[in-house]
């Protein structure tokens, strides 16, 4: 099927533009033109105008613009050829003759369609049957209620390997293979590829079945297995829930891309119905185009271990030559471990809400993780920075992007290595700001008696030690963050015990070096213990490192004690906080939670900026 410009342009013209739009949109006349409130964002004013004369419509307030086939694509969610069909049928055209294999290919698209239809109703039947005890056990203790599993078309597959193919036999073996239902070995009987799983449909943006996703319920590999690539399954080209999400997105303006199907259904039972995943790969570019059509900067909410964070500068780096003035990405940071599912059933919605307020730019996340890559304590390295970053910023295809970030990164590298001012002297107990900053921040204030009490059991264990390894190799820093340190007690054997000893000793000696302080050290029995922790492969910052650049090491340092005496203290009031939304909403306990989960986030990125790359 060929359709020619002049085709597409008669059909525009006989279609009436504001009948159209009038279908689903109140408009009323204004003059030559038709006006309305915006169908794409949330809008009091009107502010959306149709002009039939000129058969296309725009919106002042964000930028909405298209004629009658983009309006049934971006509006209604139809595929192009479908909404040209749809536009033929009306204005009584003739749709260009089909080659008779392209008729063949779509009949048998219908009956792959119909068969996995009838696999997701079967599936659905059986969650809620004898056999899926034990699935909708897995949902309730994940807290899936009934209508988010009945919302998503959640099933189960039960654990045979003919009971879908008995199921589904009017379609035949060759078809349900096709379709992805069945595996077929050689020449053995084919037999059914979901068993045991929960079972979650994957759908097109017009809403039809064209996959699965399966969890299974108990212990085994793979944890989800998908369906494999098919006439209607393309895996590099789908994102999950796109059907449901492209509503939601307009209503709210923004677009969320998490990791797994599971974040997509906690966040739409938790109100943020415009979350979608891809499907076990990495965001390919026509993912990305994909979701640049519902928003122009969409929010990447990966998982907050390394794997999701790998990911999301994989997506950056994909991101970049696709960029145009306007369009680009943000990150949203999650605690170390969790996932959106873990945070909203912990710490329920308005931490996720928060978390996403403070969504770092596409520039900021390339520029740290560029930054932290490897030391840059020579020329060379920082030379190789410049060049790591001249050559990112030259992937971009757009000239006038290309030439922002160019100037961004420029701006930046002058500005992190630029020499410091010859007045000036930083004060005892003092933290660092995070590198690339660019400021200094205020002092943390002394721990108060509450935070005393949870330091025993709450602080960091991994980056105290990181801490004490500092000291022992930095002394004189003791002495200028000597408030801090003598707040805090660690409750941990040998450890607290050696973190009072190297405060003590240089308490009595402020002219302390390292070698003279291990030497006091091994002299009350400390010298396995400060040896172990001066392994410069087990910690990973500079101040743990032997030939570190003292001035850096210092101010890093300094930066880690803070974080390590106010970690503990924002944990046991962020605990608190929930707790006492959980127990009594009030806004004045909501805003509290709001904030310190805001503060969380930011003492996390702040010992993220310290630690060196795997490979430094």
């Amino acid at each position: 099927m060929t359709l020619t410009p002049a085709f597409l342009d008669e059909l525009r013209a006989r279609t009436t533009l504001s009948t159209l739009v009038g279908r689903t949109v109140k408009i009323v006349k204004a003059g030559r033109e038709y006006k309305g409130c915006c169908p794409f964002h949330n809008e009091k004013t009107p502010s959306f105008y149709v002009n039939d004369d000129k058969g296309f419509y725009h919106c002042f307030g964000c930028s909405a613009h298209g004629d009658a086939i983009r309006w049934l694509t971006d509006h209604q969610g139809l595929p192009f050829i479908d909404a040209v069909k749809e536009l033929a049928a009306a204005a009584g055209m003739e749709m260009p003759e089909a080659d008779p294999r392209a008729a063949q290919r779509a009949e048998r698209a219908k009956g792959l369609h119909e068969a996995l239809a009838d696999a997701a109703a079967f599936y659905v039947d059986q969650l809620h049957g004898l056999s899926g005890a034990e699935a909708r056990a897995l949902l309730e203790r994940r807290g899936i209620t009934a209508e988010t599993a009945r919302m998503f078309g959640m099933g189960y597959a039960p654990d045979s390997r003919t009971r879908q193919r008995e199921q589904l036999k009017s379609y035949g073996d060759a078809m349900l293979v096709e379709a992805g239902l069945l595996i077929q070995v050689e020449n053995k009987d084919p037999y059914d590829r979901f068993r045991g799983r929960l079972m979650i449909p994957i759908r097109d943006p017009r809403g039809r079945v064209i996959g699965f996703g399966g969890r299974i319920i108990g212990e085994g590999e793979p944890k989800y297995l998908n369906s494999p690539e098919t006439p209607l399954f393309d895996k590099g080209r789908t994102l999950y829930n796109l059907d449901r999400a492209a509503a939601a997105s307009r209503k709210s303006g923004r677009v969320i891309a998490v990791e797994g199907y599971m974040d997509v259904i906690a966040l739409a039972q938790a109100g943020f119905g415009e979350a979608v995943a891809p499907l076990g790969t990495a965001l390919t570019e026509h993912q990305l185009e994909r979701l640049w059509r519902l928003a122009d900067v969409p929010l990447l909410a990966f998982d907050g271990d390394n794997a999701g964070q790998k990911a999301a500068i994989r997506a950056a780096h994909r991101a970049l030559p696709l960029l145009q003035p306007g369009r680009s990405l943000a990150f949203v940071t999650l605690p170390q471990g969790q996932d959106p599912d873990d945070l909203v059933r912990a710490a329920g919605p308005q931490a996720f809400e928060a978390l996403i307020a403070a969504a770092q730019p596409l520039a900021d996340r390339v520029w740290h993780h560029e930054l932290a890559a490897e030391p840059l304590d020579t020329p060379e390295a920082r030379a190789g920075l410049k060049r790591r970053l001249g050559d990112l910023a030259a992937t971009i295809q757009d000239g006038n992007v290309r030439h922002e970030y160019v100037s961004e990164f420029r701006q930046r590298f002058d500005a992190q290595f630029a020499p410091p001012p010859r007045s000036f002297t930083r004060t005892p107990g003092r933290a660092a700001a995070p590198r690339g900053s660019g400021r200094w921040l205020p002092p943390e204030p002394p721990p108060g008696p509450t935070a005393q009490a949870v330091g025993a059991t709450g602080i960091d264990r991994v980056l105290a030690k990181a801490v004490l390894a500092g000291l022992i190799r930095h002394p004189a820093e003791i002495a200028r963050h000597l408030e801090t340190l003598t707040s805090m007690r660690l409750a941990d054997g040998a450890l607290g015990r050696l973190f009072e000893a190297v405060v003590d000793v240089a308490l009595e000696d402020q002219a302390l070096d390292t070698t003279r302080l291990r030497t006091i050290l091994a002299k009350s029995g400390f010298d396995t213990v400060a040896a172990e922790l001066l392994r410069a492969d087990t910690l990973p910052f500079t101040f743990t490192q032997k030939d570190w650049d003292v001035g850096r090491a210092a101010l890093d340092l300094g930066e880690a004690i803070a974080v390590l005496a106010a970690r503990p203290q924002v944990d046991a009031a962020l605990a608190e906080a929930t707790a006492a939304v959980q127990a009594r909403f009030s806004d004045a306990a909501f805003e509290r939670q709001v904030a310190l989960v805001r503060r969380k986030a930011e003492l996390e990125t702040r010992l993220a900026n310290l630690m060196l790359a795997d490979d430094a």
